[in-house]
């Protein structure tokens, strides 16, 4: 029921489960409010932040988020300068604009309420918005959840059983599938490689010169973030001033373009996953690929492997659509939430996919891309996701560097086997979900454990 395009999503930093997805609920909610003509009997509304979106709120820019998308903003289309000013509007004023002729009275600090205590069963990352008439009779309230990467669902949508778990919209597509197995079987039956079979299914949604200039659009998103990131210095915002780098090391590699080629290899990847998770922890403009959290590691690869070795364009879209037909696999067998699976459902996931498509624009069969993936997550199996201070920095930033050299390593050795390998991707996607089931909640978003509070803030 996805596209590889919905894996790929435009937003702002620094969390698309807890900033991205939160915007997209409060539009939802207003949304689904005008359609029922709820809002001209609207005087108060009331934002609950629940569970890990509450516990890590403040950090990851939630209620900032959640506001943005109460005054209208979306994470696509978001005009940063423009949405600072509404919301120091909006905490001036306290008043808060929902239709033509209609305002009501809102006031952040009392009606945007983080509730540490509440756990929500259905997944960890609850948001429960109520509006409230002047008698203070609930004229609407809907339980939504943000279910990692930007997606979002509503209480009735993840209570229901689901009946077909199969990667396909309708029966439009062609090549619908449910596993790797699955996948891997298609491409030999019709001789395809995973990137012509997912361009085949892209294309059977929408037109495919429209596939192709989304596909340019999102790498071009990517590749305009690691340049701001690269081009900028000073300490990020949060409380634990930490010193942006990758400007830095970006400045050595220049000054130095003869130095040893494996530590430019190294130095290069990490300069750019660092440059774009910078951004991301700024609050900038990034790609979900598949999270927020996790958004440096492929355009990271590209960057190098990529623009870097004057590839032809058209590799791009290889690696894009190779990278998220496994993602879609992450996504629909087990989870790319970082609330869920701790940090191997972010990173991790970023991982196999770079690998997978590394691999594929380096001419690796299907099972040599299947490999690369499976050796990206095997070795992320059980990250945790403990972000000190709540803030999407340390040990996130580094983490998306060594994930991009883990992944470059994945892809060369999945290109070097000469068998089926012990391990399938399908079982280390489900000893993924398997792990992330049975991780404490302390070292899945939370802040509650792990680096988060063990590092002292200075």
């Amino acid at each position: 029921m996805l596209s590889v395009l919905d894996l790929f999503r435009v937003g702002i930093g620094p969390s698309s489960s807890h900033t991205v997805g939160p915007m997209r609920i409060a539009a939802r909610f207003l949304s689904h409010m005008e359609r029922h003509r709820n809002i001209s009997q609207t005087a108060r509304i009331q934002v609950e932040l629940q569970g890990s979106l509450a516990l890590t709120g403040e950090g990851h820019g939630t209620p900032r988020a959640t506001l943005l998308g109460l005054l209208g903003f979306l994470p696509e289309t978001i005009d940063l300068e423009q949405a600072e000013q509404s919301l120091a509007k909006l905490h001036q004023s306290r008043r808060l604009h929902l239709s033509e002729g209609h305002e009501i009275a809102f006031d952040p600090s009392n009606d945007l309420i983080l509730d540490f205590d509440n756990i929500p069963a259905l997944h960890p990352n609850g948001m429960r918005m109520t509006a409230f008439d002047a008698a203070g009779r609930i004229v609407s309230a809907k339980t939504y959840y943000s279910t990692g990467g930007g997606f979002i669902a509503s209480e009735r949508q993840l209570s229901a059983p689901v009946e077909d778990d199969r990667i396909t919209v309708g029966n439009i597509v062609p090549f619908a599938f449910s596993s790797g197995a699955e996948l891997l079987n298609l491409c030999s039956t019709h001789g395809m490689n995973i990137h012509d079979l997912m361009l085949a299914n892209e294309n059977a949604m929408r037109p495919s010169q429209e596939t192709e200039e989304r596909l340019d659009a999102i790498a071009r998103i990517m590749l305009d973030c690691v340049d701001r990131g690269l081009a900028t210095e000073g300490i990020l915002p949060g409380r634990l001033q930490v010193q942006r780098r990758a400007a830095h090391l970006w400045q050595k590699l220049k000054a130095a373009p003869l130095a040893n080629e494996r530590e430019s290899l190294f130095d290069r990847l990490n300069a750019y996953a660092m440059a774009v998770n910078e951004e991301n922890a700024a609050g900038g403009r990034v790609v979900t690929a598949p999270t927020n959290g996790a958004a440096g590691i492929i355009p990271a690869v590209i960057r190098y492997y990529c623009v870097d070795a004057e590839r032809p364009a058209k590799d791009i879209h290889t690696f894009l659509l190779t990278a998220g037909g496994i993602g879609l696999l992450y996504k629909q067998r087990a989870s790319i939430s970082g609330a869920e699976m701790g940090c191997q459902g972010e990173v991790g996931v970023a991982c196999s996919m770079a690998a997978a498509g590394l691999a594929a624009i380096w001419g690796g069969t299907p099972e040599h891309v299947s490999i690369a993936a499976e050796i990206g997550m095997e070795h992320n199996l059980g990250l945790t996701c403990d972000p000190v201070a709540g803030l999407v920095q340390v040990p996130c930033i580094e983490r998306n560097a060594i994930g991009a050299v883990k992944a470059a390593n994945a892809a060369r050795l999945a290109l070097h086997s000469t068998g089926p390998m012990r391990v399938s991707l399908d079982q280390v996607i489900e000893t993924m979900r398997q792990t992330g089931l049975d991780m404490s909640s302390k070292y899945k978003e939370t802040a509650q454990g792990g680096l988060a509070v063990n590092v002292v803030e200075c």
